[in-house]
């Protein structure tokens, strides 16, 4: 596909080449006027206050060849009617009609096989080959219309082959756009294998180690196996998070929205998880998590995690506390972490992306999203989300 840049100079370049082809008609318009009116008296018997409307008739239609050729030629055919009508022709001048007067009907008749529907083409067609039979004599008329069946035939011909490039050079851009897909898949499953290699790998021994470390460790306190229980099960949920990511990496885009994604209802067992996880996690909710669409709830859900998270890694043994409100249209995100005894560092400056994606999380689900660092030290996460929100996008948590 072109880009934004290539798309303007070619719309730029289209639109002065429509203005020349406009100054162009009007000046050939103006010169078959200037030839038309001076030599109507030559053709036809015409008094000479309306030679100048009957020259006007027979040329002005030329002006819609490009903007509207089927009311152009119904003009000029609905003149050409008039004309042999209502003006006798002048002795030696045996056609019914003024040169300029066909050459103008011929150009609109072209301009009408070129661009306008196959029933107006045959309409056209039929009626301009009735009006030279009925109106010139002799084997003249047979030619005329032979001519301007050939002019039909051969503007249909070009106009099929402007229709059949349009239709490759779509093919080929689509094809193009096919190629550029198929790149970008191969480049997701290799980044899936990769991801999988390292970190579901390492993800794998630690669930292992916590699982098997009751038994391979002697003198291993019953509190001291419940964390390594913890560990392992948190270790193994961020394991089957992992390995659903690297299922949609693997994926050719038809199964994303399938793929299993946290909800609002998954909220609570995430808190319970992060505080089984050592986090000293308090929380009030209320509302009906329920009525969270699907995603404003992946959205609520990945805010929470990415805020315990850096709650946890940034501030350890501080205590977090978090509020939930599910509201009949907005639901309402507190989480605040107090100041850890070591001293906490401020998420905003710690280099990482955490920040930014809970921002493009919340603006993915058309919310809000605010941090901020307290006096105490402690940390603040608020966040408002519309219940009915659809993701606009895809963020990077």
């Amino acid at each position: 596909m072109g880009s934004p840049v290539n798309t303007t100079v070619a719309g730029v370049r289209r639109l002065v080449a429509g203005r020349v082809v406009d100054v162009v008609i009007v000046l050939v318009t103006a010169i078959l006027y200037a030839v038309a009116w001076p030599t109507l008296q030559l053709t036809h018997d015409v008094s000479p206050p309306l030679m100048p409307i009957v020259a006007a008739l027979a040329v002005f239609p030329f002006l819609l060849v490009r903007a509207n050729p089927a009311l152009g030629w119904a003009i000029s055919a609905a003149s050409a009617l008039v004309v042999p009508v209502a003006f006798d022709n002048v002795p030696g001048y045996d056609y019914p009609w003024q040169v300029t007067h066909i050459m103008v009907m011929l150009v609109l008749v072209f301009a009408v096989s070129l661009r306008c529907a196959m029933p107006i083409v045959g309409v056209a067609w039929g009626a301009t080959v009735l009006l030279f039979l009925s109106f010139i004599p002799g084997d003249d008329g047979i030619g005329w219309a032979v001519g301007f069946t050939a002019v039909v035939v051969f503007g249909l011909l070009v106009r099929w082959l402007v229709l059949s490039r349009r239709q490759l050079a779509r093919q080929e851009e689509v094809s193009e756009l096919e190629r550029a897909r198929r790149a970008i898949l191969e480049e997701k499953a290799k980044i899936a294998r990769d991801l999988h290699d390292v970190v579901a790998h390492h993800m794998s021994l630690v669930v292992v180690q916590a699982q098997s470390a009751p038994y391979r460790l002697d003198d291993v306190s019953p509190s001291a196996a419940a964390e390594f229980e913890s560990i392992g099960a948190t270790a193994r949920e961020a394991l089957n998070e992992i390995r659903g990511m690297l299922g949609v990496l693997r994926s050719d885009g038809h199964v994303v929205d399938d793929a299993p994604q946290p909800s609002a209802s998954d909220v609570d067992a995430l808190l319970v998880s992060a505080q089984r996880a050592g986090v000293r996690l308090t929380w009030t909710s209320t509302g009906q998590p329920s009525l969270v669409s699907a995603g404003t709830g992946l959205a609520l859900y990945r805010i929470l995690q990415e805020s315990l998270s850096n709650a946890a890694r940034h501030a350890p043994d501080s205590d977090v506390r978090v509020r939930l409100d599910y509201g009949s249209d907005l639901v309402f995100l507190e989480v605040i972490n107090g100041p850890s005894p070591a001293g906490v560092v401020a998420v905003e400056n710690s280099g990482g992306h955490g920040v930014q994606g809970m921002r493009d999380r919340a603006r993915g689900a058309a919310g809000w999203l605010d941090t901020r660092p307290l006096s105490d030290g402690g940390f603040e996460v608020v966040a408002r989300l519309p219940v009915d929100a659809i993701p606009v996008a895809a963020p990077s948590a």
